[in-house]
């Protein structure tokens, strides 16, 4: 079965475009738009990107047109997650040309950073396709933009991580230090969340791996080590599970691993050739560069 495309709430593009929108209108509205066009006028426009890419936002892009002028006319010509050349159109904006101009910066600015956040997470994915590793991305993310990020991360091949601190446990080394060690805290989050929660747990060498081990986690998350480490940690939940190379990808019962720490498009090979099962970065959304978008109108 094929997998489907990712998609956003309605409700929630409405809610992150309005408030764009005002952001940029201020409280006397498109002083330059409204000084310059008259209310009648009319034009078509073209967006188009400027560079190879994945393209991301579009519904965002079609909300913004529609709130500031719902008889603009938005026409979609790629769609989410298209990997798309450079010089390729993907939409046409057709309609009044007061709404146009004053609805194009924000329906950019989504655009751009949403389609550069995706065409850089699969620049990432793309280095990991021969393996059964994951990129994922982490709680890192722009404050507010976080569902929209974790949504171009989808689209350009990665998974997420955690969308919040209520949706599953990560005990990280400052839970462990405060709880006094790894596998009782592993253990009382077991204890305190119900069975359908993830249970993770964060170690910064093998001997605590093996220690997080004996209380079982969903996921143990292997901080800032090297290849030849994650190596071995790889062949230690094996042995614990009783498992061989040839049985470890597949089997359901063991507990995976996931990597994270100096994970760079240059390092994130190696990391993935080790066996782990989930690569997590902060760089596919902190340190995206925007995809250059633009819009051409015409009359």
């Amino acid at each position: 079965m094929t997998a489907l495309r990712p998609e956003l709430p309605v409700l929630m593009l409405e809610e992150q475009v309005k408030a764009a929108l005002l952001e940029d209108l201020g409280r006397a509205g498109d002083i330059t738009t409204l000084s310059t066009i008259g209310p009648d006028r009319k034009a078509s426009a073209e967006m188009s990107v400027r560079e190879a890419g994945v393209v991301a936002g579009l519904d965002l892009a079609r909300t913004a047109f529609r709130l500031i002028d719902p008889s603009i006319r938005f026409e979609a010509v790629a769609a989410d997650g298209d990997r798309v050349a450079s010089g390729a159109t993907i939409a046409r904006i057709s309609g009044r040309a007061r709404g146009i101009l004053s609805a194009e910066r924000v329906a950019l600015n989504f655009l751009m950073h949403l389609s550069g956040v995706a065409t850089y997470t699969a620049s990432f994915a793309d280095e990991i396709a021969h393996t059964g590793a994951r990129v994922c991305c982490t709680r890192k993310t722009i404050p507010g933009l976080r569902a929209l990020e974790k949504y171009a991360v989808r689209l350009g091949g990665g998974s997420n991580h955690r969308y919040g601190l209520d949706d599953a446990v990560l005990i990280k080394d400052n839970h462990i230090a405060v709880s006094g060690g790894v596998a009782g805290a592993i253990r009382a989050a077991r204890a305190y969340c119900g069975h359908l929660v993830k249970v993770e747990a964060e170690v910064d060498g093998l001997a605590q791996l093996r220690e997080a081990l004996t209380a079982a986690p969903d996921v143990i998350l292997l901080d800032n080590m090297g290849p030849e480490l994650l190596g071995e940690a790889v062949a230690i939940n094996a042995a614990h599970w009783g498992l061989t190379s040839a049985s470890y990808a597949g089997d359901l019962r063991r507990t995976r691993l996931e990597a994270s720490g100096n994970v760079r498009i240059e390092t994130i090979r190696a990391i993935a050739e080790t066996g782990v099962d989930y690569i997590s970065t902060s760089k596919i959304t902190m340190a995206a560069p925007t995809l250059d978008i633009g819009l051409d109108v015409s009359i």
